[in-house]
């Protein structure tokens, strides 16, 4: 890890009279356009897509005095002097190849919240970021519980849903942001300077948009570069602490890991079924602090453990009491479709973890049960099955199919777990989950865990994650009734 003073590149920027190019229009964009044109820039936004709805969003921009191109985002208009991008387009597309010629800076909307936070004199609030390839939202949310819990004016921003923006800009003043960061929103932001931050941990993934592992994990580390007093890291995913020790570091800042095993001195971990900080402590070679217990985590898997742990080490960073890390916790609801109970039928756990659209979040899953009948299936995104597979086998009592992609399980299946019974349901209407619950039930015995985790993207057959677990949910109360 590189110590040094870090030159915070992030100079106060005079927006008025700049030509500004919003590329993209949609959940930041259209913030992004009002914020700047607020600010005096002239501002013109452009769009792939001329829809509906991106001409109800132009139209409102206009009205304000905003330059709106629909169904144009890949030509760079003229006199453009910085380009604020939605974090979603690539960036190899020719708008950014254009601007890079000309030698205009292309930020995203997290880099210009970070370059808004301390306008019109009022104290910024530190960041404490979050990002991984599982886990982000849970952990933000548990962390920003835990700050409430301590007594201070925070929210769960970024990736999360609530723009950064807003709440760099808005009437509200908080002590400190819990803020999700994904990849894509760190590609393009340069300048960023968290108080202290979290990778949770790595598994290929958007590699189609960075391009190769090695660029998508590099910019997952942009989350550590300049972190003034903590970098907390997984002890179970190397790659993770290896970020790490690449990151370049205000002097004085201090790796710290995490694990569900014993901690070391700079760790937190489990000791006895407890939550216990050996980083945030005096003399920690010889000291700890408890925490919390295991049974305050909700849901208490093991990487929601892994979640507590990381959001208690951030929140500990910040110098919150270990009271108030076990009050938030406890009071911590998470999200639907995130490894959720839905119900127990004739001695058989019913769970949702619709949320899990890739191998490794549902490898996660998976290792939190020991009797399994497992629903899978979906989009598998270029996704193979095999060590996923290979790694549950033990743990299967059945699986039950859906989707379009469903015969790559399957063979994963044949190969590693050929004594597990499988049903593959050759459909794809949402009628199907009603079918993959009852094939379930067939297969599960008193003790099992029947398990919606399905390791694959949805779209083949539901709107989204969370419309797949509500006809899980509604089928198991069918089954109930």
């Amino acid at each position: 890890m590189g110590s040094g003073q870090v030159t915070d590149s992030s100079a106060p920027f005079d927006f008025r009279g700049k030509h500004v190019t919003v590329a993209g229009l949609g959940v930041s964009g259209v913030p992004a356009a009002k914020v700047l044109h607020g600010l005096g820039a002239r501002v013109t936004v452009v769009n792939d897509g001329d829809d509906e709805r991106a001409r109800t969003q132009a139209a409102e921009l206009e009205t304000l005095g905003v330059t709106v191109r629909l169904g144009d985002g890949a030509t760079l208009p003229e006199g453009t002097e910085l380009i604020v991008t939605a974090p979603g387009w690539k960036p190899d597309k020719p708008l950014f190849t254009a601007a890079h010629e000309a030698g205009v800076p292309v930020w995203g909307d997290v880099e210009l919240a970070w370059r808004l936070r301390d306008r019109d004199g009022r104290k910024a609030a530190p960041w404490l970021a979050v990002t991984g390839t599982n886990g982000k939202t849970t952990t933000v949310q548990m962390l920003a519980s835990i700050l409430r819990a301590a007594g201070l004016r925070t929210a769960a921003v970024g990736n999360i849903g609530v723009s950064l923006l807003d709440a760099v800009t808005g009437d509200e003043e908080y002590d400190v942001l819990a803020v999700e960061l994904s990849s894509y929103q760190l590609h393009w932001a340069p300048s960023l300077r968290a108080h202290s931050a979290a990778v949770l941990n790595l598994a290929p993934d958007h590699l189609d948009w960075h391009g190769s592992m090695e660029a998508y994990a590099a910019d997952k580390g942009r989350i550590y570069e300049g972190n003034r007093v903590a970098c907390v890291y997984n002890v179970a995913d190397k790659a993770t602490e290896d970020l790490v020790r690449a990151a370049d570091v205000e002097e004085g800042c201090r790796a710290v890991g995490f694990t569900l095993g014993s901690p070391a001195p700079s760790q937190l971990g489990v000791v006895e079924g407890l939550l216990v900080d050996r980083a945030f402590v005096e003399d920690r070679h010889r000291n700890a602090q408890e925490l919390a217990e295991v049974s305050d985590v909700n849901p208490p898997a093991p990487h929601n453990i892994a979640n507590a742990l990381a959001a208690a080490a951030l929140a500990r960073s910040f110098g919150v009491s270990a009271a108030a890390v076990r009050d938030g916790l406890r009071a911590f609801t998470p999200d639907a479709h995130r490894i959720a109970h839905v119900a127990d039928v004739d001695g058989v756990a019913y769970v949702d973890d619709s949320k899990a659209t890739n191998t490794h979040a549902t490898e996660a899953s998976l290792a939190a049960y020991e009797s399994i009948v497992w629903i899978a299936g979906g989009l598998a995104k270029g996704a193979t099955f095999d060590e996923l597979v290979a790694g549950a086998a033990k743990r299967l009592r059945g699986a039950v199919l859906i989707g379009a992609d469903r015969a790559l399980i399957r063979e994963a299946l044949a190969r590693h777990a050929p004594e597990v019974p499988v049903v593959d349901l050759d459909r794809t209407d949402t009628g199907a989950m009603l079918q993959a619950v009852q094939e379930a039930q067939r297969l599960a015995r008193p003790g099992d865990t029947v398990l919606l985790a399905p390791a694959c993207a949805s779209m083949d057959m539901f709107t989204n994650y969370n419309k797949r677990g509500d006809a899980f949910a509604q089928a198991v109360r069918e089954l109930g009734a």
